[in-house]
């Protein structure tokens, strides 16, 4: 039961938080190009923000999974698990609460460019944040300090 539990809980991973990193990282440049052209491309950045917010939902299917896997392998009071939930929650956070309203915030209209400017600014900035957290998320998944498997 493990092994299932572990390739659904990685697949989930790949599958949803993947789309969201990359929807995520090319909202602003695509934001700051409608804006540039004035709202030519909208679609496309639109279109991004309903990715995002999709695989939000989505994607709580992988902390779901990635503790009943922790739960099946008795590594819940792990150091490197706890610090990988405590990233994980950080990045939905971040995602939740800046990246999300963040981008419905840029759809809509805004009579201030520089305000509009300076909101791209902060969105790309926090989904670097998102894209790090889980960059470090899925090191300290394959690496597992203190693991006894040899990785």
């Amino acid at each position: 039961m493990t092994k299932v539990l572990l390739s659904v809980h990685v697949l989930a991973a790949i599958l949803a938080i993947g789309p969201i990193a990359v929807a995520a990282s090319l909202f602003p440049r695509y934001a700051r190009q409608a804006a540039a052209e004035g709202g030519e491309g909208a679609g496309t950045v639109a279109f991004l923000h309903r990715t995002c917010r999709a695989y939000t939902v989505v994607g709580a299917a992988v902390p779901a999974f990635g503790l009943a896997t922790g739960a099946s392998l008795g590594v819940l009071g792990d150091a490197w698990l706890i610090a990988s939930i405590v990233l994980t929650a950080a990045a939905a956070a971040i995602l939740v609460l800046a990246i999300v309203p963040g981008q419905r915030r840029l759809l809509a209209p805004s009579p201030d460019a520089a305000v509009a400017g300076r909101a791209v600014s902060r969105l790309a900035m926090a989904t670097g944040v998102f894209n790090l957290l889980w960059a470090v998320v899925v090191v300290l998944m394959i690496v597992r300090p203190g693991s006894t498997t040899g990785a």
